[in-house]
Order: C-alpha cells, then sequence, then structure tokens
C-alpha cells in the first residue's frame, strides 16, 4: 500500500511538471504554427501542444529536453551540421629571386661604380652594349654586340610589361641601351667620365623596351 503511495506521489510530480511546461507554452505561445509533442518520461503520456516552439527561453528551461524530446533532436541535428573551420592556408611561396631576369639584374648591379670606356665589354670597364651584353653572359645568354643589334633583335616588350632584366634602348637611333632593374630604374654605361650607375627609367627617351 506504501509503494502504491509512492508512484503516485511520482507520478503526480510528473504529471504537475509536464502540465507547467504545456501551461507556459499555452500562455506565452505567440501563435499557432505547428505542434510540439510533450512527454510525460517513463510513461506512455504524450501531449500535442500547438505553437510550443514558438516560446522564447524554453530551451533553458532545466531539464526540459526530458519532456519535449524534440528540443534534444534539434541540438544534435545542429552540432552535427556545424561545418568545420576551414583549414589555413599556407602562405603563397615567394617569386624565386635565382630567375634570370633577376640573376641579369644582380650581376649589372655588381658594376655599379666601374668606369665608361668605349668599346669595352668588362670585367672592369664597360661602354653601354658592352655591359649589357656581359651581363647576359653572365646567366649563359648570348645577345647581340651592338645597342642597336639589341634592340632590333630582342623581342619587342610594352613599357607597362618590364620586367627586371630587360634591355632599355634610348633616342631615336638606339644608340644607347640599359637594363631594367625594376621599380623605374634602369642600370647602364652612359658616358665618358660617367661610372656604371643607377638611373630612372624615363631620364631620356625611350627608343624601345626588348627581352631576349
Amino acid at each position: 500500500m506504501v509503494e502504491h503511495r509512492r508512484i503516485n506521489k511520482t507520478f503526480t510530480r510528473r504529471i504537475a511538471t509536464a502540465s507547467a511546461v504545456v501551461m507556459g507554452a499555452t500562455v506565452l505561445a505567440p501563435g499557432v504554427a505547428g505542434a510540439v509533442e510533450v512527454v510525460i518520461p517513463n510513461t506512455d503520456v504524450r501531449v500535442e501542444v500547438p505553437g510550443l516552439e514558438n516560446v522564447q527561453g524554453l530551451q533553458a528551461v532545466p531539464n526540459v529536453e526530458q519532456f519535449v524530446p524534440s528540443l534534444q533532436q534539434s541540438a544534435n541535428t545542429y552540432v552535427a551540421n556545424v561545418a568545420a573551420p576551414a583549414p589555413a592556408q599556407a602562405p603563397a611561396a615567394a617569386p624565386a629571386a635565382s630567375s634570370s631576369g633577376q640573376a641579369i639584374v644582380d650581376a649589372v648591379r655588381s658594376k655599379v661604380g666601374a668606369p665608361y670606356a668605349w668599346g669595352a665589354t668588362g670585367p672592369s670597364a664597360f661602354d653601354c652594349s658592352g655591359l649589357t651584353t656581359w651581363a647576359y653572359q653572365q646567366v649563359g645568354k648570348s645577345i647581340p654586340r651592338t645597342s642597336q643589334a639589341q634592340a632590333a633583335q630582342g623581342q619587342q616588350i610594352p613599357l607597362d610589361q618590364l620586367q627586371p632584366g630587360d634591355i632599355i634602348a634610348y633616342y631615336g637611333g638606339a644608340t644607347h641601351v640599359g637594363i631594367y632593374a625594376g621599380n623605374g630604374m634602369i642600370i647602364d654605361a652612359l658616358n665618358s667620365g660617367t661610372p656604371v650607375g643607377e638611373r630612372p627609367l624615363h631620364f631620356q627617351p625611350i627608343h624601345s623596351a626588348v627581352r631576349f
């Protein structure tokens, strides 16, 4: 008899708890958009409560998922569908500094300060086309000896597509050449009394730009 009373009290408490959830849902639900099933744990008692899914803060009620199983299912579904963060991409590799164009620039830059001498092709003194010829030889490239031949036989390049190592020819007859060093600068052997040096790309009228 005592055991029977305990079961009845437990069952009564569960009914009361479920009723509180149901009543709260009925009072607070702003509108009927469907029905949510409310169950009494360890029993076959189930109640369909219209609009319960609209109740704000329902998921914060302690142990509410015991009475509203759909809340637990929704939580599990949400966790399962969370996309894993994309792995961080490795930074793009920097362009190799040992490209032939940059190697040509490095070679000619090593001669900055060397004296100008007409007809000289280095390694201690240079004229303009002698300097470009010598620099290209350092990367295993053979190009014509004179400035006019270099301008005529190289691949013509628009100025907006210049790359380090390209040859820039100056004046109407391509009588002077220098090597494009990047950043709007060239390196050349200018004239007698002026050593090999770095100058702005447009320091004189440009005839053409070529690449070998």
